[in-house]
């Protein structure tokens, strides 16, 4: 049996790691690449891919057309129970647990037993974290995510830099960290437009908090998610691989501007994978997991001035029914999505008001989960004009609470999921491994983790391995 560390980079494809290696030869990642065990993976999710359905998979072992988890918000009670997360499984097996991060992580199981910590996913709806002092970081973590949704702020966040000054020692922050975001900081004045690093910033200050609380605890699995490669790639694409788009609307200036945003990005990965690589050469009893739950790919696009976003929930939620705050709550979403959680008899209201909701004459994508739970769809892109009608009524764009908020790097989804991603495992103890011959099913990897355990998978998940070849 190995402890395994399960390192979760978002959306990176294998072409990623060869790009990176290739422009800095003297990374971690490039100086050991021929001793990771690695694979390319397969997301087997049917329909759209998103993050919100792919790591469910891995982390239960089935496919979306079993666990149907394809949004936040939705009740999981039911599919916790049919399905349960990996860690739970494992805490009821008594194998110490951390997890950090993890995507639908929250909230807190109500049972904390053989938990060595539990931070959740930046989407949470709430700070609670175990242990509690983590909770501060958290608070501070969720506020700044929701303030730099599509836009970063620019304003520097002096109370909350004091306050995680004051608790440096205790969470865990690196003085090195701490020095680089003050350099960081001045850079912003010279180059206003690097404050779009301030993502990744956000990421490197969350491992530093994991990163103490694995080494104090060593669970025998733990956790840690990261969205920041995910983000640049998502952004930056075109500008890093121009010469993959057909008919490029961004020009020079801002492909010379943001170039090297995905080596920027994976450059600090690079650095929190290689201090997670020391800690296992210096506990061989632990196992380093890398993986994506997919990938992503260039999609032709365009230069984004503008999108619609909700701006006055107050109006808003006015423009369809709800008229009273006490009716309704704002729940935590990745834009250009808006979440709401709508409370009795209001939500049969609401869901016809969507029903009848256009914008330029087009009905509004919105999904409807148990418990009041619904999902809109918006981030409309460079409209002409904005043409609303809503209860059979036209409504001025101010009336709506909505607005077409400019948005400051011009950037779209340059890029865009797709099936394959990677796995790769580091152990100071490999020796030069190549790619495995065949696809790895992202449903593989939790049973396999259950057997490394000695916890036998349940009779839905599928246990393979991948040509013979174990992967772990």
């Amino acid at each position: 049996m190995n402890k395994l560390i399960l390192f979760e980079l978002n959306e990176v494809p294998v072409r990623i790691f060869d790009y990176f290696r290739e422009l800095k030869p003297n990374s971690w990642i490039a100086r050991n690449y021929s001793k990771l065990k690695k694979f390319n993976t397969f997301s087997e999710n049917q329909g759209h891919l998103s993050p919100w359905n792919t790591w469910p998979t891995i982390h239960r072992g089935v496919a979306n057309n079993q666990h149907y988890i394809s949004d936040f918000n939705q009740d999981l009670t039911a599919v916790d129970r049919e399905f349960p997360p990996i860690w739970k499984l494992l805490s009821q097996n008594d194998i110490n647990v951390g997890v950090f991060g993890s995507l639908h992580s929250y909230p807190l199981p109500t049972d904390l037993t053989n938990y060595d910590f539990y931070v959740p996913d930046v989407f949470a709806a709430g700070s609670e974290c175990f242990p509690k002092n983590v909770e501060l970081y958290q608070e501070i973590n969720l506020k700044l995510s929701r303030e730099s949704a599509r836009n970063v702020d620019g304003a520097i966040p002096y109370s909350h830099i004091l306050h995680l000054l004051r608790n440096f020692n205790d969470l865990g922050f690196n003085l090195g960290t701490m020095a680089e975001i003050g350099g960081h900081l001045v850079q912003e004045k010279l180059d206003a437009w690097k404050v779009v690093r301030r993502r990744t910033y956000q990421t490197v200050i969350a491992f530093d908090v994991f990163y103490k609380l694995l080494i104090k605890k060593k669970p025998d699995f733990v956790t840690f998610f990261t969205n920041h490669v995910a983000s640049s790639m998502h952004r930056y694409w075109a500008a890093a691989f121009p010469a993959e788009y057909q008919d490029l609307k961004y020009d020079g200036e801002w492909i010379k501007t943001y170039d090297t945003e995905i080596l920027f990005a994976m450059g600090k990965a690079d650095k929190m994978i290689e201090r997670l690589a020391r800690f296992v050469d210096r506990n061989p009893e632990f196992k380093l997991l890398i993986t994506s739950s997919m990938g992503q790919n260039a999609i032709e696009c365009e230069p984004v001035e503008t999108q619609l976003y909700v701006v006055d929930n107050v109006r808003f939620m006015s423009m369809l029914g709800i008229e009273d705050a006490a009716d309704y709550e704002l729940m935590p979403s990745m834009l250009p999505q808006f979440n709401y959680s709508i409370k009795g008899d209001n939500a049969i209201l609401f869901e016809n008001r969507l029903k009848e909701f256009r914008i330029n004459g087009e009905q509004i994508v919105s999904r409807k989960y148990a418990g009041g739970a619904f999902s809109i769809d918006l981030g409309h892109a460079n409209l002409k004009q904005t043409e609303i009608n809503a209860g059979g009524h036209s409504i001025s764009l101010t009336e709506s609470g909505m607005d077409n908020v400019v948005i400051q790097d011009k950037s779209s989804s340059t890029a865009y999921h797709i099936p394959e991603g990677h796995l790769f495992s580091y152990h100071p103890s490999h020796e030069s491994e190549e790619f495995a011959d065949s696809l790895l099913e992202t449903t593989e990897l939790a049973p396999n983790i259950l057997t490394n355990f000695g916890v036998s998978p349940p009779d839905y998940m599928k246990v393979v391995f991948s040509n013979g070849r174990a992967i772990i």
